[in-house]
């Protein structure tokens, strides 16, 4: 007698499966969280980086940030705030004139202050900056003007507007050549930024003011930094290729307008936009490979259960393995059968583990206001790697049910 047909061998192997279904719902359970689980690792481990990127993106393209340090005491340690040379002016001027490759150089000061106009006020940044600031963080204006270096020479109080500051003072209304007053000094507004909105850490970056340097200096800051002291320096580069050459330029000028010795410590430090993101995302890389490892644990735990399974249904089948044999099924037949009921129960439950595992990718992502992504490759190679789980670990079984004797078999009760 010949063996059986591809197609009595699956079916076969759909009526073992079907006949006990709660059996074969748990005996797929282990696969339907180990799959669950890395889908939903991998979708966070790339959802935390696409919220790094945009974040680091959201300062500025091609952006380097100089800002000072603390200098060393003679026993290496950290002078306390205040102790260190901070940038100035003239550092400024410096980088604009001796850096080839810096398209805009913008220094800046923050502090915070109570702003109220017409009978409403709002707590937000005041930013001290020069016009190349909105080129340097790659900001617009969405109505009115910025202000020019001739309102900075001049001293001039005028003001630029994040939306969040608008919209808390005067709702809808149009705030252009409204006065606000900030520590008791009017200022006019002349302009109001383009909305770049939450960054993806919840920082809003609309809830800010912008004025001119020196004024911001003089009437809000006041004593607590020198008079021609910036905070920070942004230099944006003009392109990608050089900021590596521009980020070392300016390391050089500074250190000779500091008069820095060689082999002395910088007294400020130099960040290169690309250099952070790309090591934040090597980080976040490997932090996701370690955490869909820890998730697939679960997936070889699912196949020893299917292994266990497989063979308490060998032994539960062996006089109808017995029979069948004996009418004329061949080893392979058999060894088919168990193999493809193996891996059916991991691949259903693969199918399944995806399904939840996207569902619960995109309630962490809608919850916590997290980015959902997830890799082109995730879900073939989930469904794929479920498969193998249940080839691999059902092979013992299939293998143990092909070896026995039809007439051994045929004697067992």
């Amino acid at each position: 007698m010949s063996g059986a047909s591809p197609a009595e061998i699956v079916r076969f192997a759909a009526g073992a499966i079907i006949a006990h279904p709660l059996r074969s719902g748990l005996t797929s359970l282990g696969v339907v969280i180990g799959v669950a689980a890395v889908v939903m690792m991998t979708s966070i481990g790339l959802g935390a980086q696409k919220r790094v990127t945009d974040t680091i993106s959201g300062l500025g393209s091609n952006l380097i940030i100089v800002t000072p340090l603390q200098p060393r005491t003679a026993g290496g340690v950290m002078g306390g705030a205040g102790s260190g040379q901070s940038l100035s002016d003239a550092d400024t001027v410096a980088i604009q004139r001796q850096v080839q490759g810096a398209a805009a150089v913008a220094p800046s000061v923050t502090g915070m202050a109570q702003v109220t106009a017409d009978g409403a006020n709002w707590n937000t940044s005041i930013v001290g900056v020069t016009p190349e600031y909105l080129e340097a963080r790659d900001l617009t204006v969405a109505s009115g003007r910025m202000f020019d270096d001739r309102d900075a020479r001049q001293g001039r109080k005028v003001a630029v507007l994040g939306p969040t500051v608008v919209t808390q003072l005067w709702g809808e209304a149009d705030p252009i050549g409204k006065r606000i007053r900030i520590r008791g000094a009017p200022f006019e507004v002349v302009g109001v930024l383009g909305s770049k909105g939450q960054s993806s850490f919840g920082r809003d970056q609309d809830d800010l003011i912008l004025a001119p340097l020196e004024t911001v200096r003089s009437r809000i800051i006041g004593r607590r930094i020198k008079a021609d002291s910036v905070q920070t320096i942004y230099v944006k580069a003009v392109s990608e290729e050089e900021l590596g050459t521009v980020q070392e330029e300016i390391d050089a000028v500074l250190r000779a307008e500091h008069k820095i010795q060689p082999g002395e410590d910088d007294d400020f430090q130099t960040q290169n936009l690309a250099s952070i993101l790309e090591a934040s995302r090597a980080a976040i890389g490997a932090f996701t490979v370690l955490l869909a490892a820890i998730a697939a644990v679960s997936l070889v735990v699912g196949g020893v259960g299917i292994m266990n399974i497989m063979l308490v249904a060998v032994t539960e089948r062996t006089r109808e393995i017995g029979l069948r044999m004996a009418l004329g099924a061949r080893r392979r037949d058999v060894l088919t059968q168990f193999a493809l009921e193996s891996v059916a129960l991991s691949l259903v439950g693969g199918l399944i583990g995806l399904g939840i595992g996207l569902l619960g990718a995109a309630g962490i992502a809608a919850i916590g206001n997290w980015p959902f992504a997830l890799p082109v490759w995730a879900i073939p190679v989930a469904l794929s790697f479920s498969s193998l789980v249940g080839l691999v670990f059902g092979a013992y079984p299939a293998w143990r049910a092909a070896r026995l004797d039809p007439i051994e078999a045929l004697r067992r009760e």
